[in-house]
Formats: structure tokens, C-alpha cells, sequence
């Protein structure tokens, strides 16, 4: 089997094509988080806490003073933006959020399996298991009929 062939095989398997489709998925849900957070989330709660601008918190690492991060960018002063990272990691925390929510309801809906009805039935007389067809109890002799 050639190479091509064989990459060909491995492509169009169900499990590759099913896992390229949710990466697609996910960077799109990925985008859609990222401008929550940015265009919804953040700026009440920037406002909240004293009209803070999360994107313009960061530290100028070359001891000069800028007025916002787009300014100490364009003359290329290093940077600390810890106010991105701030972003960052609320993102992660609605997608981590949500994927939790996700798993827990297809969980939910996954049918739990009947338990098989018991073949077996326990003695009324000693007590032991037996066969649940038995009409004598093959352990103490007991009539089971009645």
C-alpha cells in the first residue's frame, strides 16, 4: 500500500473527520467567547471597578511612562500585560464553564442501561440463592409450589 494511499485511509477515517470538524467548531465558539468577554463582560465590570480599561493595565518595563498600551506598543517598549492576561484567563474560564455544562448534559442524556431482570431468587426457608423456575429448593428440599 503506498503512502498516499495509506494517508488517503487515515484521513477519511470517521474519528479524523469528526475531530477536524469540532477544531473547526471550537475556534469559532473560541472567537465568539473571546468578544464576550471583550465587548460584553469586560467593560461593566471595568466600569464597576472605577472605569478600569483591562486592556490598557500593564507594565512598561523600560521606566517610562505611557498612556495606554497601544501607545507603549508603536514605540516598542516591552510590556507586561497583565491586563490581557487578565482577559485571558476569564475566557478560559466561561469555555472551560461551558464544555463543563456541555459534557454534563449529553452525560444526562446518555440512557443509563436496564439492569437484566434476576434469573435467580433466594429460598424463603434457608435463604440460599436458587434458580428462579425452581419449584424445590435444591439446598434444604423445600416445596417452593405453594
Amino acid at each position: 500500500m503506498g503512502f498516499i494511499s495509506e494517508f488517503k485511509e487515515f484521513a477519511m477515517k470517521g474519528n479524523v473527520m469528526d475531530m477536524a470538524i469540532g477544531i473547526i467548531i471550537g475556534a469559532a465558539f473560541g472567537s465568539i467567547v473571546n468578544s464576550l468577554v471583550k465587548d460584553v463582560i469586560m467593560p461593566p465590570l471595568g466600569l464597576i471597578l472605577g472605569r478600569v480599561n483591562f486592556t490598557d493595565l500593564f507594565i512598561s518595563l523600560d521606566g517610562k511612562t505611557y498612556a495606554s498600551l497601544a501607545e507603549a506598543q508603536a514605540a516598542a517598549a516591552p510590556t507586561i500585560n497583565y491586563g490581557l492576561f487578565i482577559n485571558t484567563i476569564i475566557n478560559f474560564l466561561i469555555v472551560a464553564l461551558a464544555i463543563f455544562v456541555v459534557i454534563r448534559k449529553i452525560n444526562a442524556m446518555k440512557k443509563q442501561p436496564v439492569p437484566p431482570e434476576p434469573n435467580t431468587k433466594e429460598c424463603p426457608y434457608c435463604k440460599e440463592t436458587i434458580p428462579k423456575a425452581a419449584v424445590k429448593c435444591p439446598h434444604c428440599t423445600s416445596d417452593l409450589s405453594a
